[in-house]
């Protein structure tokens, strides 16, 4: 069975990135380029993991993760911050925020698969 991925990241570099690693391990996946696509994106095609970049324009990861967690139809989502802050504390105000783990950039392109493989173990 495959499982699906969304992607959500303004840079179009990253998102080619996570989408080839992603693909290469055998996860279909979804792009979205803003938060107000991602939440789209979530409601209508229902993934199971969502990596969702904090920082990008009109509206961040932080706001676009409140806004699914404030709603009841999206269930248990995984959500996982990717994020260039990785500085001590940092872990803890992105759990925080709602998130169910998080990503340090630059991406470890080995270790994004098992952290995919460790979430849809445990959902």
């Amino acid at each position: 069975m495959s499982h699906l991925i969304l992607v959500v990241d303004d840079s179009t570099a990253n998102r080619l990135m996570m989408r080839d690693i992603l693909i290469y391990h055998g996860y279909d996946v979804l792009e979205a380029q803003t938060g107000e696509e991602g939440i789209q994106l979530v409601l209508e095609a229902k993934p199971e993991i969502v990596l969702m970049d904090i920082q990008m324009p009109v509206m961040d990861g932080v706001t676009a993760t409140a806004k699914l967690r404030q709603n009841p139809d999206i269930g248990d989502l995984k959500i996982i911050a990717i994020t260039s802050m990785a500085m001590k504390g940092d872990r803890e105000k992105i759990l925080a925020a709602g998130f169910d783990d998080y990503v340090a950039k630059p991406i470890n392109t080995r270790e994004l698969p098992l952290l995919i493989n460790k979430h849809l173990s445990t959902g």
